[in-house]
């Protein structure tokens, strides 16, 4: 691709210039990056609700036990969800009086609880799921297929840069 020359009215930033300049793109940038994030949660929280009555927590926690059919122990289902135990408790106390999940006894360990979702909870997320699936796929349609793959990358690079400067995994 062909870059331009910088015009004589707009000359390339230099020096400290630059370096503010960069500053304020990446500032842009995270702004754009929140704004995107937090309208598409939105209009997906609003449509999970309306059609199924359900909140995203709910559906991520079924995410996560769907995943793991052999099912998760609360501590570890916290760490996929980044929430607290106590988040957990409740979703599972909620989810468990709708039959959609189960608790058992860990086999290693009594004091552990395994959480698994039912047949039920499994039947009612996939439904939820192709829909979601759906929503997703809608409200990014105004992107063509090579500009999805590319913003998907561009975001995967970001995340290792940040994992590197950070010291998180990726």
């Amino acid at each position: 691709m062909p870059v331009n020359p910088p015009s004589a009215r707009h000359p390339e930033p230099s020096g400290t210039d630059a370096r503010a300049a960069g500053e304020r793109d990446a500032l842009k940038l995270w702004l754009r990056l929140l704004a995107c994030s937090t309208q598409l949660e939105t209009e997906v929280r609003r449509r999970l609700r309306a059609r199924f009555q359900v909140t995203l927590s709910r559906f991520d926690y079924m995410a996560q036990l769907y995943r793991y059919p052999e099912g998760l122990r609360m501590n570890e289902l916290s760490r996929h969800l980044m929430v607290t135990g106590g988040n957990v408790t409740g979703l599972t106390d909620e989810l468990e009086k709708l039959g959609w999940v189960q608790r058992h006894t860990a086999a290693a360990d009594r004091r552990a609880c395994v959480l698994t979702l039912t047949a039920q909870g499994r039947n009612r997320f996939e439904g939820m799921a192709r829909e979601h699936e759906a929503w997703v796929t809608e409200l990014l349609g105004g992107l063509r297929a090579a500009e999805l793959r590319m913003l998907h990358d561009l975001l995967g690079r970001l995340r290792e840069t940040v994992a590197l400067r950070t010291g998180e995994p990726p």
